[in-house]
């Protein structure tokens, strides 16, 4: 049976011959009437609930999945968990300050290590969630043995490698972990205020993830005013989008506290300084801009829990042309915020839609990113549900 062209109907028809079921006796063991199940088996009625089609699946002795023509996918938690684990042991090396031999490995030379930090920033904007999980182990074994070498030289890829980790791992659930890289990037770029202000932008993120709102709020104002320019009409475009970036941060510090007031004010202050900068920019890799403040306003809509103003403004924010220059992780990444709204505003058809354009944007977001496969479980199990979100859900093995 060619599984993958086949529709669901049929692949019900085929194993139920393949079972020596008769219509009649699977109907009965279903508890649905032989009619439901002619119908399904001639594509009348569609199977778009994840609970109908794990019944089915089970009374034919099947994974869901396969009704689908799809293998299950669970291996994706496996490579998110094994990638988590790999980073760790990398974190846990400590081979230059114990003076342990690099197994090897040539110590590389600051430029090279520069591309690769590049190279790994790339693939985490394009939402490659799984291949930076294998690029950073040895990256990061590679920029620290660089930075040995030549301090001065390596010193930014150290740094960028770090936030780079500290990202990755809060996508990936393990705050915990994204605490020590983000630690190290701020210890590393101790001395250099725009080196500090770039990694307390991961650091915010970490403080955020473990619900430190106040810590984090604190600590990414602290950086934003030391690279804030006296006057904002005469900053330079990267010092702006890190100052930007970092009140973006604090100001979602505060709605996860529920400071509504400073909420406001620190998305205005970012919002005056995403005019200067525009759209279309990545300064120190924030993508910071109008359009990404417009999107800051929906996540802290959606956390301060007015989820009708969250849904209007991520409408008009992604209707802009700056939506479409954000790199794919930012976008997918919003989606999620976008999906939560429509939720808590009782519109579980929307939040499908809005999953679903995440998971073409970035597939990632939602198959290995914990928080994407929550929402993914919580649309997919409402009965209005779109029947292929249903079906990616059953594929992944997320019910």
């Amino acid at each position: 049976m060619d599984g993958d062209r086949l529709p669901v109907g049929r692949r019900v028809a085929y194993w139920r011959g393949r079972r020596s079921l008769s219509q009649q006796v699977f109907a009965d063991r279903l508890g649905k009437s032989k009619s439901w199940v002619d119908k399904v088996e001639r594509g009348v009625r569609a199977l778009d609930r994840v609970s109908v089609l794990q019944e089915v699946a089970t009374v034919l002795r099947i994974d869901a999945a396969v009704l689908l023509g799809r293998d299950i996918e669970p291996a994706g938690l496996v490579e998110r968990d094994a990638g988590v684990e790999r980073i760790r042991a990398a974190l846990s090396r400590y081979e230059v300050p114990l003076g342990r031999a690099a197994g090897g490995r040539p110590v590389l030379p600051a430029g090279q290590v520069a591309r690769q930090v590049t190279h790994a920033w790339i693939t985490f904007q394009h939402a490659r969630y799984p291949r930076v999980a294998e690029l950073l182990p040895e990256l990061l074994a590679d920029v620290e043995r660089a930075h040995a070498g030549d301090p001065a030289a390596a010193r930014v890829p150290l740094v960028e490698a770090y936030r780079i980790a500290a990202s990755l791992l809060v996508k990936l659930g393990a705050p915990e972990l994204a605490w020590l890289a983000a630690d190290r990037a701020v210890t590393a770029a101790t001395g250099d205020r725009a080196l500090v202000a770039a990694a307390a932008v991961q650091l915010g993120e970490v403080l955020r993830a473990s619900a430190q709102f106040r810590a984090a709020k604190s600590t990414v104002l602290a950086a934003a005013y030391r690279i804030a320019p006296p006057v904002v009409e005469f900053g330079l475009p990267p010092e702006l989008s890190l100052c930007g970036t970092l009140l973006v941060q604090a100001a979602l510090a505060a709605a996860g506290d529920g400071d509504v007031t400073a909420v406001a004010d620190l998305l205005d202050e970012a919002a005056a300084m995403a005019a200067r900068v525009g759209d279309g920019h990545d300064h120190h890799h924030t993508g910071f801009g109008p359009t990404a403040v417009e999107l800051a306003r929906v996540a802290a809509a959606a956390e301060g829990g007015d989820s009708a103003d969250a849904v209007a403004r991520h409408e008009k924010a992604t209707a802009r042309d700056g939506w479409r220059w954000l790199p794919a992780e930012h976008r997918a990444a919003h989606l999620l915020d976008a999906a939560r709204a429509h939720l808590q505003a009782g519109d579980p058809i929307g939040a499908g839609r809005v999953l679903l354009e995440a998971d073409r944007i970035a597939p990632a977001e939602i198959r290995h990113r914990p928080a994407g496969r929550d929402l993914l479980a919580r649309v997919a199990r409402d009965p209005t549900a779109p029947t292929t979100l249903v079906h990616l859900a059953v594929t992944l093995g997320i019910s």
